[in-house]
């Protein structure tokens, strides 16, 4: 497949470019007559609308941002979820994230090779492959609409020359991870086996050269579409700084923090809850079922709790993960940890809930005696341990920037304990709830576990 889209690249698309600006032309004219008199449009290129994880959490977000301070602008969303409407994946997102929407402003563009970035088509040269699949949908979704302001919400940065030279549109992103960091470079050069640097290549000496050089002339092709932005925002200050160093674009990065529902896990109440004399100890994971998230790690976590743990101590553990599925791979993936877990003898203990509603998630939330977040890197991530903490979230910017305060007071002002290893070494640890330590407790040895889990 990636040899396909090379060869489309360089031999045919450079031949059909007069043909394809010509066409896209026409579409624009089209689409600027579509609502009347010259409406302001905003396309929004989100692949995976109609998943349920952080990134989706934006997407809507930043939707009704431009729906309350600019009424009478419309919203496309380019898409690739098929077999639902518009109006099922609009109604699935206010459950999902308790946004409302306003529906007659919102318009959708179903595509139809978004496979064309999914990782499984291409077991080598993986983030280029999707980079170019990327263009190629970024090409049918210009074909179909072209908007006056295009935002890539995702992180598709190959689709951003597209609108910019082809489309002649202001163009936008909101990069929540850098496609290639400077740790990733980092990592191949010291041959750390990863999600993304395999066994066989961080075992030699021939091959990591090889992929180095690929890593370094793919970072100088991100760069070159990052410079086609009108305007980063970026979602942390970790993302920042290698968007910075990649793009270098002081001038057009801004931090613009993701959406928290503040205001209802603000209300949540902070108990004090023994889990010595509790019936179930709840252990939280809130992510993504994607790779980087590493969720056998957190398996492994569990088994470690087993074997430091009495039985009747163990009995109270029950593992809650929570994420969402994007499509048949993350579906498989979620299979493979249930066949893992048995496989530990851990089965009974772990309870896999998918795309929940955020009723169901505000539940779990104060039902958790503690969580866990195993991802490398982790830029932002919407269960980060210390959006545990006593259920207190950070904020968005359509919120007052004093909710932005909530997460700085409960870190400064609640000391964080720490446990010893055997080692000698202490490391801080944050429970999600004010919970009354004890030598016994199960809290302790979890805190131990993922200490050994995570080589501290």
């Amino acid at each position: 497949m990636l040899f396909l889209l090379i060869s489309f690249f360089v031999l045919c698309l450079p031949l059909a470019l007069p043909l394809l600006w010509l066409r896209i032309r026409a579409v624009r004219r089209a689409s600027r007559q579509r609502f009347g008199e010259a409406p302001q449009t905003w396309g929004f290129f989100h692949p995976y609308a109609d998943a349920c994880g952080g990134g989706e959490k934006v997407l809507w977000a930043a939707v009704r941002a431009v729906q309350e301070k600019y009424p009478s602008h419309h919203c496309i969303v380019y898409t690739g979820d098929h077999g639902v409407s518009g109006d099922q994946i609009v109604e699935k997102a206010q459950k999902r994230f308790n946004v409302k929407l306003e529906k007659s402003t919102l318009h959708f563009v179903f595509l139809h090779s978004r496979s064309l970035v999914e990782a499984r088509l291409y077991p080598v040269f993986t983030i280029l492959g999707q980079s170019l699949g990327s263009m190629i949908v970024g090409l049918e979704a210009i074909l179909s609409f072209v908007p006056t302001i295009f935002i890539d919400s995702t992180g598709y940065a190959f689709t951003m020359p597209i609108f910019k030279f082809l489309g002649g549109c202001k163009v936008m992103c909101y990069t929540h991870y850098p496609t290639i960091s400077t740790d990733m470079l980092s990592s191949v050069e010291r041959r750390v086996q990863a999600h993304n640097n395999r066994g066989l290549i961080s075992r030699s000496a021939v091959l990591t050269p090889i992929k180095l050089l690929y890593y370094r002339m793919f970072a100088r092709l991100y760069a070159y579409c990052g410079w086609c932005a009108d305007l980063v925002m970026v979602n942390s200050s970790w993302t920042k700084g290698h968007i910075l160093e990649l793009w270098q674009l002081p001038t057009r990065t801004v931090l613009v923090y993701p959406p928290c529902s503040v205001a209802e896990f603000k209300a949540l109440p902070v108990t004090e809850k023994d889990s010595a004399s509790s019936a179930e100890f709840r252990v939280l994971s809130l992510s993504q079922f994607r790779p980087e998230k590493d969720h056998e790690l957190q398996l492994k976590v569990l088994v470690e709790l087993k074997e430091q743990l009495s039985e009747s101590e163990f009995s109270k553990i029950k593992f809650v993960m929570i994420g969402g599925c994007r499509n048949q791979e993350d579906e498989q993936r979620v299979i493979s940890l249930k066949s893992l877990a048995a496989e530990m003898g851990i089965e009974d203990y772990v309870e896999f809930k998918l795309n929940v509603p955020f009723t169901e998630l505000m539940s779990e939330m104060k039902r958790a005696s503690a969580a866990i977040h195993t991802m490398w890197n982790e830029h932002f991530g919407m269960s980060d341990a210390y959006e545990y903490q006593g259920t207190r979230q950070a904020g968005f910017p359509r919120q007052p920037p004093p909710n932005y305060e909530v997460f700085a007071r409960l870190v400064t002002q609640h000391r964080l304990p720490t446990v010893p290893l055997k080692s000698g070494t202490t490391i801080p640890c944050l429970p999600k709830r004010v919970v009354t330590l004890s030598s016994h407790m199960p809290l302790d040895k979890f805190r131990c576990a993922t200490a050994v889990m995570f080589h501290v």
